[in-house]
């Protein structure tokens, strides 16, 4: 489902949206943590970025981080040239209050007030932004409606009074009504049934198709985003280990988190082929020097204590650099044996099943 066109007009583009070496620490002193490190991210125009990694990773830190409801500690945020992240007072304000950026919450209609109503919750920014008379606001929420397949007759339900899906598209059309240039969306499915779950899925891509909206969604459903996402950022504790195109990152992962990250996916392929067409298997994959939850040492590779294939050079943090003989690909990995470990895991006997 992915547009072809799409990847093709954005090679040469000017990214809209670019992250710069992002930290993010969430509380003070001691009690701080350390959520972000270094993060390097671009979303071009026009399209479909699927940003992953397990619970506590960073992804919904770097969303919030973007919209500003996260202040870095260090590093710049730049949205279509401007460094967002530096506005403060009446210009931050007015950057919110345009709209630009629109953030889709998990779940984002349950903690309103149940006594809004569907209108009320679409037009609710551009109430905020003021200047527009009620009758345009009314158009617009009708259209923004139209536009996620929602008749504009339920705009004076609750949101009791609508289906689960409804309530998602609701909140996708509310993100419209400010006619945004960007769109995040943090975990749009993952409360959803199979049929909803294809039907937002599809919507997204509609309207990246449609409105030539950049969408960077966040998803624990690898498998879903194989079917729409043009890229995918991968995070691991607070770094992101590896960016690409989502076909060659899903089918040759050069991280070895990557490559457990899809093993353990349902309903994504279960043998990882390499560039050298070997297999690996899950069993092969999921073999690691340590528990899971053992932290690195300090300065070290994040991925280090976990990784069967970790060697000296992994004492230092690799930096995030493309994929040799990937360049044009926009594909890049933070793993100094990118281009050994594949090679590595296929010779390696299989671990027994646990």
């Amino acid at each position: 489902m992915t547009a072809e066109v799409t990847a093709a007009t954005t090679v040469s583009a000017a990214p809209l949206l670019e992250v710069a070496d992002i930290d993010v620490v969430l509380g003070h002193g001691w009690r701080g943590n350390h959520v972000l490190s270094g993060v390097n991210m671009k979303v071009w125009p026009g399209e479909i970025v699927g940003l992953v990694g397990e619970t506590g990773s960073g992804k919904t830190t770097l969303a919030r981080a973007v919209v500003g409801l996260a202040r870095p500690r260090g590093g710049r945020v730049l949205f279509d040239g401007t460094e967002i992240s530096r506005l403060r007072g009446a210009a931050r304000r007015r950057e919110r209050r345009s709209g630009h950026i629109q953030l889709v919450f998990q779940d984002p209609l349950r903690s309103l007030d149940p006594d809004l109503t569907v209108g009320d919750i679409v037009g609710e920014g551009l109430k905020i932004r003021g200047g527009l008379p009620a009758a345009e606001i009314r158009a617009r929420v009708d259209d923004a409606l139209a536009k996620v397949g929602l008749s504009g007759t339920l705009s004076h339900r609750q949101p009791g009074q609508i289906s689960g899906g409804q309530r998602q598209r609701v909140s996708i059309a509310r993100a419209l009504a400010a006619d945004p240039k960007l769109l995040l969306c943090d975990e749009p499915v993952s409360a959803l049934d199979a049929s909803n779950r294809n039907y937002i899925l599809r919507l997204l891509a509609g309207l990246r198709d449609s409105l030539g909206l950049p969408i960077v969604i966040i998803s624990h459903d690898l498998s879903s985003l194989a079917g729409i996402a043009d890229r995918v950022v991968v995070l691991y504790r607070g770094r992101i280990v590896e960016d690409g195109p989502v076909a060659q990152v899903f089918t040759r992962p050069r991280h070895p988190y990557t490559a457990l990250l899809m093993a353990s996916a349902p309903r994504v392929e279960r043998r990882i082929g390499t560039g050298e067409g070997a297999a690996l298997s899950v069993h092969q994959l999921r073999r690691t020097t340590a528990d899971p939850e053992s932290p690195s040492a300090a300065g070290a590779c994040v991925f280090a204590a976990r990784c069967p294939f970790a060697a000296d050079a992994c004492a230092v943090q690799p930096a995030l650099e493309p994929v040799a003989g990937q360049a044009g690909e926009r594909w890049s990995a933070a793993c100094h044996r990118h281009q050994e470990w594949p090679d590595l895991a296929s010779a390696r006997p299989a671990a027994a099943p646990r």
